[in-house]
Parts: C-alpha cells; structure tokens; sequence
C-alpha cells in the first residue's frame, strides 16, 4: 500500500510521532528507525518495517529500493510526505529522507541462545540510552550474542538508543530481566560471570575467563550494588593511570569485553 501524507494534523504523523514516547511505543509494540544505513542493516538482518516514510524529491538510491520493494513485499505501507512533516516525526531539524516504523522484538531471556555466541554483554540498571546504543555497538562489534538488560534501564528502543546502535539493535539479541530473574537462567546452563571490580578482584589482563562469557556493568553513576558484584563467578580490575577513578559504562564494556574475546580466542 502506497500513499501521500501532506497535512501535519495527518493521524497517521500523530502515531508516527507517538513512537517518540516510551509509553506510547510499550502500548503499540512498535519503534521507530531512522536513515538509511539503520534501514538496510535491519533488512539484511530479516527484519522488514511495517511502515516505511520517505521524504519526497529524495535522491534515488538502490538500497532505497530494495527497502521499499520488502515493504510490499511483506504487505506493508509506503509513505511518502514532506521533509518538514518527517522533521515533525523524528524530532531533528534535518533528518534523513528515510524512517522505518518496526515491531518490538522478544526480550524475554528464554528468546536468547547462550551457546550462539562465546561473549555476551550485561547491563544493570543503565540509564542513558547513548551509552546503551554504544553498548548494542560494542557487542556487534565484538560478534557478541546480545545485550541482556538487568533491572530499570533504559529503553532499548527509543530513538536516541537506536540511533546511537548504528544498526546493531537489528543484530544484537536483547534481553529484559530482573537480576533475580537473570541470576536464576544464568545458573541453568554453562555461562561464566565477570564483572569489574575492586572487591577482591585479579588484573583483567590474563584472568581466567571461559565461555559464554557475560560481562557485567553497572549502573552510570552507582556501579553494581555490592550483592550482584559478590555473584560474580570473576571479579576483575583495570588500571586508573590517571585521576579518574572509573571509566565510562559503554567503554569499560568494550575495554573487558575485548580481553575477553582475546583471551578465548588464544
């Protein structure tokens, strides 16, 4: 289905614009994705939009049209409306010519395969949605499982995550849990648990990791409270050189997590 949305007062743009909201986006199911390059990784990951809006006068692309050919193939809609009324959906100034609307995933912990991958990324109580973004990034990157998300964090599909995971929310798993919830599936199987820390902690170079491997980080501002560092199978330290005494959440994620990944990897 094909159509033109010229009136910013459209239903259709007040929906669209709906998805910017957490409550709105947990009441429909849905998220909104933006640009091209977020688009086309999403398709060469299986994952079609339900609604595809593009600005009018755009300059042809083929990865466009590949975009727009899955829509109808999977029966979907293709909007075509001005720049300033997909300005008005996105909340940018200058967006880009192209915004998929998608279903959420399944992020439950039984949707998650723990052998698919020899490293996966944890995140308790993460608040930003930049550094939860960099995170889906850093796990793409390190050919990661997924991200599985521990307590109140934020939401991995906002616009400012997705965005922030330059496509990688289409090719990381992600998972939703209470830690009590989390500890319990961990235990179920195989899957070593390690964490930076000062509590009774080796060097991280060199430490006894083994796989799955799920790395833990905490909270932006707080760290981990002080009984999840104690379920820790492996509690690790990396050096402060400076006046700093922590790093940043999504970089210590990449900092450990490619130690890890050398470490079974030699």
């Amino acid at each position: 289905m094909r159509r033109t949305i010229t009136g910013y007062s459209n239903p259709t743009v007040k929906y669209l614009r709906s998805l910017r909201d957490k409550k709105h986006r947990k009441r429909e199911g849905k998220f909104l994705a933006e640009g091209l390059r977020l688009l086309t990784d999403a398709l060469e990951s299986g994952r079609v939009p339900e609604m595809l809006v593009m600005a009018e006068a755009r300059d042809p692309h083929p990865l466009l049209d590949a975009l727009e050919d899955a829509v109808d193939a999977a029966g979907g809609e293709v909007i075509e409306t001005s720049p300033d009324i997909l300005s008005k959906i996105t909340g940018k100034d200058n967006p880009q010519s192209v915004t998929g609307v998608f279903a959420e995933f399944d992020t439950s912990l039984g949707a998650l395969n723990r052998s698919a991958a020899p490293i996966w990324l944890v995140a308790q109580a993460l608040r930003d949605p930049g550094n939860l973004g960099t995170m889906l990034r850093t796990g793409d990157a390190l050919g990661a499982g997924g991200l599985i998300l521990i307590d109140d964090c934020a939401d991995p599909f906002s616009v400012e995550a997705v965005r922030a995971s330059m496509g990688a929310v289409f090719t990381q798993a992600i998972a939703r849990a209470p830690w009590d919830e989390f500890i319990a599936w961990l235990r179920q199987a195989e899957g070593q648990l390690v964490a930076a820390s000062l509590r009774d902690a080796v060097p991280y170079r060199g430490a006894p990791y083994s796989a799955p491997c799920f790395v833990l980080v905490g909270n932006e501002s707080r760290g981990l409270p002080e009984e999840y560092e104690a379920a820790c199978d492996l509690r690790v330290t990396m050096p402060m050189r400076g006046r700093a005494d922590s790093l940043n959440a999504a970089v210590a994620a990449a900092v450990l997590g490619y130690e890890v990944l050398a470490s079974l990897e030699s």
